[in-house]
């Protein structure tokens, strides 16, 4: 549940379904940088799945809670059970309701007028674990059931698994530093976003590589898959590092002001 883009004021009491639905379409935070499938699937799947559950009183910590057990249900059946069509599908379904349920703590939160710190870290700690935990159990399902013979592919999900880490922990300490910097907050102008830049990120998209492990049941299909996004995926941390590294000189070098 990230506190960022929270509706302002008193907490919106609970309401009907379409009232709901009708609060949060018009308290979205913007979508400038939103890769593709969490823009157009995600976002709006958890908006009426938080809109449902808010007529019932549920609350963002317990969308989060849902969202840890639906993850590490369907990353215990990746590590622990032989692939096959009901198993590829069950892993890519669960990983992608846990990532629904992900957006929907933060949904829940502008519905009840913000969110809290302990529900910010809550949430982050949550999505740590996935990040890491998500590569770790490739790592064990291809070290128990080899999608092919070479055991070097076994060093395909450490690699993506570092540029994952480095990637999630980027994500989060960037807006830190830029408040630490005293830079003035970005504006998010979709108008000016490039059409192709959320087609581009999709392989850094959780939602869109939740769906990849449908193809568990076809080992070298999905090993194809898995290399392919984890090498378009270090492309794309290689493409933001630079980015990064340049504003964050720049930051250093603006004059601070005087205390």
């Amino acid at each position: 549940m990230t506190r960022s883009g929270q509706a302002t004021g008193s907490a919106l009491p609970d309401r009907s379904y379409r009232a709901n639905l009708g609060a949060l379409e018009s308290a979205q935070k913007p979508s400038f940088g939103t890769p593709a499938y969490s823009r157009y699937v995600n976002r709006p799947l958890a908006r009426r799945v938080a809109a449902a559950a808010h007529s019932f009183g549920t609350t963002p910590n317990q969308a989060t809670a849902l969202s840890a057990v639906l993850s590490a249900l369907g990353l215990a059946l990746l590590a622990l059970v032989e692939p096959s069509p009901p198993q590829a599908f069950a892993v890519g379904a669960l990983l992608a309701g846990g990532y629904v349920m992900d957006s929907v703590d933060g949904q829940l939160a502008r519905l009840r007028g913000g969110g809290s710190v302990s529900g910010e870290w809550l949430d982050h700690l949550v999505d740590c674990f996935k990040t890491t935990l998500l590569h770790l159990c490739v790592l064990v399902s291809w070290y128990r059931f080899p999608p092919v013979e070479e055991t070097s592919v076994l060093l395909v999900p450490m690699a993506f698994l570092v540029v994952a880490s480095a990637t999630y922990f980027s994500v989060i300490v960037m807006p830190f530093l830029r408040r630490q910097a005293g830079a003035p907050a970005r504006r998010a102008d979709v108008a000016n976003e490039h059409p192709l830049r959320k087609w581009l990120t999709l392989p850094a998209d959780h939602g869109f590589v939740c769906w990849i492990f449908v193809l568990l049941a076809w080992p070298g299909w999905f090993a194809t898959a898995y290399g392919a996004l984890a090498v378009l995926s270090a492309g794309l941390l290689a493409v933001a590092v630079r980015a990064w590294w340049r504003e964050l000189s720049a930051a250093d070098r603006a004059p601070r002001p005087s205390t």
